[in-house]
């Protein structure tokens, strides 16, 4: 497997807001009003988050991948096909019309697809690369499972956030059995906060998939969740109840996450010494 869709459609909604943190630059702050996440100058010379996201699938061995984009998406699709052309990877691109979920922008890319699997991830996240390339590697359907703590250690996440993110279930041969959607207390405490009494700790999903052809009927079988959104955690729920099987690789690196505007200055501290190569 090497084709990868990034979704990088998203609104932006907690990056427009107003916060108070460390401050950000003309161009970030530019950036942050429009709710660009994945195009937020990060690097040198203002080399925007999603090019350590393409460089890092580059680095794993995916070689094909598929942007899904906003209509109004040209600033881009120029930054791909002019001003930093990649040569270890082929750039399409998959236009969302309407911000209508997860689950609707992966259907975006259902052409792009081929009836093969691919990798799907976020476009405000940048993932290990052992992580995207044992995805690659697996023989079916799949996910990386990230540890919490190594998530607090490794990342630019909080403890305190981490229940913002799914739980995945996992059996006794590393099968995923069900997600639970930011998990309530008495769920997190349920499921062994902090390893109590020697239970093992919740798994945490960071929205990274290894999808076969099949997810894609399941994304248009959807109807709008309580957010009025049609949402991929939901598509492949229904996918394991229907007996779909993913397997789970377990991750003890970190995720680095630009959900807000805080998170700016931690992410490009974390990627300072990274190398870019597209």
């Amino acid at each position: 497997m090497t084709r990868g869709v990034v979704l990088a459609r998203g609104l932006g909604t907690r990056m427009r807001q107003a916060e108070v943190g460390p401050g950000l630059d003309a161009a970030q702050a530019e950036a942050a009003g429009r709710g660009s996440k994945a195009m937020m100058p990060i690097g040198p010379g203002g080399r925007p988050f999603l090019d350590f996201i393409l460089s890092g699938l580059a680095d794993a061995g995916y070689r094909d991948v598929c942007l899904v984009v906003a209509p109004d998406h040209e600033a881009m699709r120029e930054h791909y096909e002019s001003e930093a052309r990649p040569r270890r990877l082929r750039i399409t691109f998959a236009v969302q019309a309407e911000p209508r979920g997860t689950a609707d922008a992966l259907l975006a890319a259902e052409p792009f697809a081929a009836g093969e699997d691919l990798l799907v991830v976020n476009g405000d996240n940048y993932y290990p690369v052992a992580a995207l390339r044992a995805l690659r590697l697996l023989d079916s359907a799949g996910t990386v499972l990230f540890d919490p703590d190594a998530l607090v250690r490794a990342s630019n996440i909080p403890a305190d956030r981490l229940r913002a993110f799914a739980i995945g279930l996992v059996d006794a041969r590393d099968v995923l059995i069900d997600l639970i959607e930011k998990p309530d207390d008495a769920t997190w405490q349920a499921l062994g906060d902090a390893g109590a009494g020697g239970a093992p700790r919740p798994l945490i999903s960071m929205n990274c998939w290894r999808l076969p052809p099949a997810l894609f009927a399941f994304c248009r079988s959807l109807t709008p969740s309580s957010r009025g959104e049609l949402e991929l955690p939901q598509a492949i729920r229904h996918a394991i109840q229907a007996g779909v099987r993913f397997r789970v690789v377990r991750s003890e690196e970190g995720v680095l996450d630009l959900s807000r505007r805080a998170d700016v200055a931690a992410v490009a501290g974390r990627l300072r010494e990274v190398r870019v190569e597209l």
